[in-house]
């Protein structure tokens, strides 16, 4: 019997693991002279514009560069300009920098968030591949798709896998796949539904105990709800 313990233990070691003993290069080619990989942490968000002192006159340079529009992403570094403070960006690491490095924020440290994700999957991936896929279902790994795309193609598979399971919550229009799936580390308290035309009950249940259970949706089915299942994973060919 599995428990969403697993899955979340799991997931906040490897990240502990990672802290302490720093990332690994990627598939990339990020090891060797420089690689574009930063040596401080991870940076997940552009720094604070300085404001000036009350009273004080405002520097003009200051206020030159881009403009950005309240509640708009901010603006991107170009990718002519995107160089690490020493060393060169391979092919690969440039492309996932593209369009994702804010003006202002060093790219190298964007990179270490992406090759960080790529040790994240390798360290659940050993511990249990689908518990791996389970963690990009529900977003508990975010942005492994960019990250496996360009930095850890090995991974390709488990995020193309994890791009037909469901998280705990409720799919429909258009969202809902027919298939067999079955869960990842269900609670005690799983429990399913799915529904067709008119809101009518096409199938339900929950686990007993936390076993993990095989579920087939339907061709008529317009919804699927889910709840303390944590992820649902395809199996066979719709997988």
């Amino acid at each position: 019997m599995r428990h969403a313990l697993l899955a979340g233990a799991a997931v906040v070691f490897a990240t502990a693991a990672l802290a302490a003993c720093g990332s690994s290069s990627g598939d990339g080619g990020g090891s060797g002279d420089g690689g574009g990989r930063a040596a401080g942490p991870a940076v997940t968000g552009s720094a604070a514009p300085s404001v000036p002192a009350a009273g004080a006159e405002a520097d003009p340079a200051a206020s030159s560069g881009p403009e950005v529009t309240r509640g708009s992403e901010p603006p991107k570094i170009p990718t002519d300009r995107l160089t690490p403070a020493t060393g060169t960006f391979t092919k690969k690491q440039k492309e996932y920098l593209t369009d994702r490095v804010p003006v202002g924020m060093d790219p190298a440290a964007v990179l270490q968030t992406g090759q960080e994700t790529c040790d994240r999957l390798d360290y659940l991936v050993k511990v249990d591949r689908d518990t791996a896929v389970g963690a990009v279902v529900t977003g508990e790994i975010t942005g492994a798709e960019p990250a496996v795309a360009h930095l850890c193609p090995r991974h390709k598979d488990l995020v193309e896998r994890a791009s037909h399971g469901y998280a705990d919550g409720a799919h429909r229009d258009g969202r809902v796949r027919p298939g067999r799936y079955r869960d990842v580390s269900p609670t005690p308290n799983c429990t399913w539904e799915v529904t067709g035309p008119g809101g009518k009950v096409l199938a339900s249940g929950s686990s007993h105990g936390g076993k993990r259970t095989t579920i087939t949706i339907p061709e008529a089915a317009l919804a699927f709800t889910s709840t303390g299942c944590w992820a649902w994973l395809p199996e066979g060919d719709n997988g």
